[in-house]
C-alpha cells in the first residue's frame, strides 16, 4: 500500500495566505484591483458612468460606494480564495513551477491587472482600451518579475 499525500484545509487556508511568494502575487494582484476601486470611488458621479454593467446594477441597487464595495468583494473573492489556497498547497518541482507561475501571471496580467488598470485608467486617461490593459498587463509583469518571483529554487520561504 502506499502512502497518500494527505491535505488538511482549514478556513485559514481559504482566507490567510501563506507568507511566501503566493503571498506577493495575491498583494500585487489586488493593488491593481484595488487601484480601479477607488479611482472609481473617486472619479464615478452617477452609476451610468461606470462602464462595467455589474457594478453599474449594485451601484444602482445599493449607491456608488455601498454598491461598489459589494460588487469588487463578489467578484474578486474567489480569485483571493484561489490564491490563498495555492499560497498552502502548491508544491511544484522548481522547473514546472517556473513555467506554471510564468503561465498563472500572463493570465492574471490580461485578464485581472490589465482589465482592472485600463478600468481605474479610464477615468484620467483618454487613451484607448487596448493600449490602457496592455499598459496594465506589461506593468504587472515587470513588478510580478522584481517583485513576486523567486529568484532561488526554493519554493518554501
Amino acid at each position: 500500500m502506499q502512502n497518500q499525500p494527505h491535505i488538511a484545509l482549514s478556513p485559514k487556508h481559504f482566507l490567510v495566505p501563506r507568507k511566501n511568494h503566493w503571498f506577493r502575487r495575491t498583494a500585487l494582484l489586488f493593488s491593481f484591483i484595488l487601484f480601479d476601486y477607488f479611482s472609481t470611488i473617486c472619479f464615478c458621479q452617477a452609476p451610468f458612468e461606470e462602464a462595467n454593467l455589474y457594478a453599474r446594477a449594485f451601484m444602482e441597487m445599493f449607491g456608488i460606494p455601498l454598491g461598489l464595495t459589494v460588487f469588487v468583494l463578489l467578484a474578486n473573492f474567489p480569485i483571493y480564495v484561489a490564491l490563498s489556497l495555492d499560497s498552502h498547497i502548491v508544491r511544484l518541482p522548481f522547473k514546472l513551477g517556473r513555467v506554471t507561475e510564468l503561465t498563472v501571471d500572463c493570465l492574471f496580467a490580461w485578464f485581472v491587472a490589465g482589465a482592472h488598470f485600463s478600468g481605474g485608467a479610464s477615468w484620467f486617461w483618454g487613451a484607448s482600451e487596448s493600449i490602457r490593459q496592455v499598459l496594465g498587463m506589461l506593468l504587472y509583469l515587470v513588478l510580478a518579475f522584481v517583485l513576486v518571483k523567486p529568484h532561488k529554487p526554493c519554493y518554501d520561504d
